[in-house]
């Protein structure tokens, strides 16, 4: 008999493995699948701002061509000399406004992209820089043809045009990406404090049993940046949770010295339900 329920349990046990696998392998093709997309996602990115980039490259090496032939038009003679100077200027002009456009957008996919970093941008740093001293060279030899009463009277309105428009792109970028910061910071910000009893009333912080009624004192607060602090030591052997936050997403465990330390293992999910943390301490 006691074979018998013995082997019972055996079969129990094996068909529970059987029903456990099924599902183990669903959430790791999940996972695989999630991840296949967040790597696919970063390839287009990174393939986008390579793009950029190479046009870039491509319209520096197109003005140098320019340049040459420039160079060559000023030192020869005949009557089409003054038209061919015309026509690279007017091809310099065009493409270093086609380089402005290009490395603007580029900033902007750094800026609104998940692509971050120094290496990057640096690249943009120096192709900016690349883009001024173009524009000092563009102006010594405007200078050049000037001295020589080699006018290009209709280029003058617009590279003066261009220059206000850039600066103009330029102020309103830096203000965008000020905003941007501005609400990224404030969108991922919250505040916490932990505190006897004693302490929370008096901050009308846990007032007539309830917690967080109007008046209270937000600036007894601790400001964070959820994206970077998910541990809070609380210099205490007891501590109570008095705002609500989903228990999937933080663990309430002791130190070494018996004192509890909140680690929040999920901090979208932990914040989700409130910007505001309150935790009753002894």
């Amino acid at each position: 008999m006691k074979k018998l329920l013995f082997a019972g349990f055996c079969l129990l046990a094996m068909a529970a493995c059987r029903q456990d696998k099924p599902k183990a392998d669903l959430e790791a093709a999940q996972q695989r699948d999630s991840l296949t997309q967040v790597i696919a996602q970063k390839d287009t990115e990174i393939n986008d701002l390579m793009s950029t980039v190479n046009e870039i490259e491509e319209g520096f090496r197109e003005i140098n061509e320019a340049e040459n032939r420039l160079s060559l038009a000023k030192q020869g003679e005949g009557s089409n000399r003054e038209q061919r100077i015309r026509e690279n200027m007017q091809f310099i002009q065009s493409a270093m406004k086609q380089n402005r456009e290009l490395i603007a957008k580029l900033q902007r996919q750094l800026r609104e992209g998940s692509i971050k970093g120094e290496q990057l941008q640096r690249t943009i740093d120096n192709l900016t820089k690349q883009m001024e001293e173009k524009d000092q060279q563009l102006q010594q030899l405007r200078e050049e043809l000037d001295a020589k009463d080699i006018h290009i009277m209709d280029l003058d309105e617009k590279i003066a045009n261009l220059n206000t428009n850039v600066s103009t792109l330029t102020a309103e970028g830096q203000q965008k990406t000020n905003t941007i910061n501005s609400q990224d910071k404030q969108i991922h910000s919250a505040w916490y404090v932990f505190g006897t009893k004693d302490e929370l009333k008096e901050q009308r912080i846990l007032d007539g049993g309830e917690v967080l009624r109007a008046n209270f004192n937000r600036d007894y607060f601790t400001k964070i940046d959820i994206r970077v602090t998910k541990e809070i030591k609380l210099y205490s052997r007891s501590a109570k949770m008095l705002t609500s936050h989903p228990a999937s997403s933080y663990t309430l465990q002791r130190d070494a010295n018996k004192q509890y330390v909140l680690r929040i293992t999920n901090p979208q999910v932990f914040w989700s339900t409130s910007k505001y943390l309150v935790i009753l301490v002894k």
